[in-house]
């Protein structure tokens, strides 16, 4: 892979992760079944 792509597809990963992750923590129901899910384990 030429490292021109790989440097830019890098940086599009560390752009898209946090999008993705801010997107979920604005969704209500997401954070209340997350939480849920979390306390089941225990």
């Amino acid at each position: 892979m030429p490292r021109m792509l790989q440097k830019t597809l890098l940086w599009a990963l560390f752009i898209a992760i946090p999008l993705v992750v801010f997107v979920l923590y604005t969704r209500p129901n997401m954070m209340v079944m997350l939480a849920d899910q979390l306390w089941a384990c225990f």
